[in-house]
């Protein structure tokens, strides 16, 4: 995606945003946890009506944060975020964290924070960042999980077995099929062949009665029978969980026999589902995506061999119970989860709509620490579009690139004519002002004499003709008085007059020259024009282009993640927005500058009218100098 070339663009669009108005609502110090970290965050669980809706008690759980471009400022923060630290409400009490995943090129992070969720309540907590200082990962995976956490495998290894996250330590034997693109960070592939042996394990001792929770995420690429996701035996005791035909399933086999769970509406295929199995008073329940699905009535039996993921185990049968698909983010716990801590790992976790209702993510606040004191609004939505240009493909950057291109000629062409036109209009007053000392009566300028012609009969200094230079209505004026000159010659001088013929072939020059003058003045203009039709077409182009890629990744990975889809939808129309700011501005100024050369073409056209009137008052033919002579006589004279 292209996105390391264009690192250095928040940095850019930083300092852009520093030279406006900060908001005067600072954190104060006494709030702050500690003065080195100059910037936070509220990250709030909402569990209420306007929430999750989550009434059953949730207790002590890990939450997972996903931070992201839109989020949170990665360009601000240390590699692999070594500065992030979480802290209760009260602003003084450490969180444990752990962060699963942390890619800088990407600019997404996966962090699970050990909180207290109340029921149908809100629970906030910060995140601290913008330590400048020397600091070190303080992420604790072990100190993250709940007391009765007995295992959790995230699956994110690119190679080798999968690692505990928990105290347990237990690493499995044999190595996965990575899945990148699972539901949170990577998962593991099983083909119905492979499997994962977990070891068994004192934390992972099932005494006969007793409670237990086994939870993960799964997505079946096949539907078939007795597909089995986690097996363990030990002699006649059983305990299976898995998914016939897409209906989550447990299974417990004893010396008595084997029980299967009820079941309800079965899964789809290449859907992620939360599954979760609890084990306790000697009922089992089977919970789908935070509800319940199907129970058994059956104590949990004695356990205590290796388990096994993704087929049934050796002392089982192997054939054609293999589970084809993915699995994320498998937990075992001794304990009994509450179904309200199940539902708000479906909803925290999951790609459902609630997860935005559950977990939102503020905006950042400053200390007395951070320059300028505080954060402004216009600083997080400039922040905002350094992100997203982040996040933009190398299709959306030609786009860009060629918009940037005609606003840099649009622009220059803008700017020169803005300076052309403001000279021609300089030039047009100073002219006019002397053309009003001479119009009374042309035949005071010598025609035969350029120099007198130029100086508008010596009444123009040197200066003021520098200025005139740059008038059109000035340029016309010449055509007009060289016109005049040629013709007096030629017809044996001024007592001949023009004749009507000569001052209508003056009138057609005249408006040539209009017309020559109103191409210059016209001239660029259609960069502009170019600019207001193509840009948005251009800035079209590439947003239909990245919106088209990025739907292509989601129909090739399966994932439907709204934190996966929303940075490339924004980065294509980011292409859309800039092939607006091309043609918006280039509208605008367009209008004005035509507005502006309509105004001097309509005085140059004044002019001529004029210059013709003028011409043929003071240059009558011959004959009517005559006939108008013979009028002046005495009557006397005249006999």
């Amino acid at each position: 995606m292209q996105r390391s070339r264009h690192r250095h663009l928040p940095a850019l669009l930083l300092l852009l945003a520093a030279a406006l108005p900060c908001s005067s609502a600072v954190a104060e110090a006494e709030g702050w946890w500690n003065p080195a970290w100059t910037v936070r965050k509220k990250i709030t669980l909402n569990t209420g009506a306007d929430g999750a809706a989550i009434t059953s008690p949730t207790g002590i759980t890990a939450t997972l944060v996903r931070l992201y471009d839109g989020n949170f400022a990665f360009s601000s923060a240390k590699e692999e975020g070594a500065d992030l630290r979480f802290v209760a409400e009260d602003n003084k009490t450490l969180l444990p964290y752990h962060i699963e995943r942390w890619d800088g090129l990407l600019n997404e992070a996966l962090v699970w924070v050990k909180t207290e969720v109340k029921p149908g309540a809100a629970t906030s907590f910060w995140l601290y960042s913008g330590n400048a200082g020397e600091v070190t990962r303080a992420d604790d995976a072990k100190g993250t999980w709940e007391a009765d956490a007995a295992l959790v495998y995230h699956f994110s290894e690119s190679n080798g077995p999968p690692a505990d996250s928990t105290a347990s330590a237990i690493t499995a034997e044999g190595t996965i099929i990575p899945a990148p693109a699972a539901l949170i960070a990577g998962g593991a592939r099983f083909t119905g062949q492979n499997q994962i042996t977990i070891p068994a394990a004192p934390q992972l001792a099932w005494a006969a009665g007793g409670t237990m929770t086994w939870t993960a995420w799964t997505r079946h690429s096949v539907l078939k029978p007795n597909s089995v996701l986690f097996s363990r035996r030990d002699g006649a005791n059983a305990l299976i969980i898995g998914q016939d035909n897409g209906i989550p399933y447990v299974e417990v086999s004893t010396a008595g026999g084997t029980q299967r769970s009820s079941g309800g509406p079965p899964v789809m295929v290449n859907a992620w589902r939360h599954v979760a199995v609890t084990a306790s008073g000697g009922i089992f329940t089977v919970f789908l995506d935070g509800e319940q699905y199907g129970t058994l009535s059956a104590p949990l039996p004695e356990l205590n061999t290796p388990a096994t993921l993704g087929r049934d185990g050796p002392d089982g049968p192997a054939d054609g119970n293999g589970f084809s698909g993915e699995l994320d983010e498998l937990r075992i716990h001794s304990a009994v989860l509450t179904p309200g801590a199940l539902k708000f790992a479906f909803l925290n976790q999951g790609p459902n709509a609630e997860t935005s209702k559950l977990l939102t993510v503020g905006t950042d606040e400053a200390g007395e620490a951070a320059a300028g004191g505080g954060h402004s609004a216009m600083l997080e939505h400039v922040m905002l579009f350094g992100d997203i240009a982040k996040n933009m493909m190398f299709d959306g950057w030609i786009a860009v690139g060629v918009c940037l291109l005609m606003i840099g000629v649009g622009w220059t062409v803008a700017v020169k004519k803005f300076l052309y036109l403001n000279r021609t209009k300089k030039g047009d007053d100073a002219f006019l002002s002397q053309w009003s000392r001479v119009s009374s009566d042309l035949t005071a300028l010598d025609h035969a004499d350029k120099a007198n012609v130029k100086s508008l009969g010596g009444k123009a200094d040197e200066d003021v003709q520098e200025e005139m230079e740059d008038s059109p209505i000035y340029h016309i004026y010449h055509i007009g008085s060289e016109e005049i000159a040629h013709r007096l010659a030629r017809d044996g001088g001024r007592g001949m007059g023009l004749s009507a013929r000569s001052i209508q072939a003056i009138r057609s020059s005249l408006d040539a020259g209009l017309v020559r003058e109103l191409h210059r003045l016209n001239n660029g203009l259609v960069y502009l024009t170019i600019s207001i039709a193509g840009g948005p077409y251009v800035g079209l182009l590439g947003t239909v282009v990245g919106v088209m890629i990025t739907f292509a990744i989601i129909a090739k990975t399966g994932e439907v993640e709204v934190n996966s889809i929303a940075p490339g939808i924004a980065s294509a129309l980011l292409a859309t927005v800039a092939g607006l700011i091309v043609a918006i501005p280039a509208l605008f100024i367009y209008s004005y500058l035509s507005n502006r050369i309509k105004d001097t073409v309509s005085n140059m056209q004044v002019f001529i009218d004029e210059f013709v009137a003028k011409m043929a008052e003071f240059y009558p033919p011959a004959h009517e100098t005559q006939a108008q002579a013979r009028a002046a006589e005495p009557e006397t004279a005249r006999r």
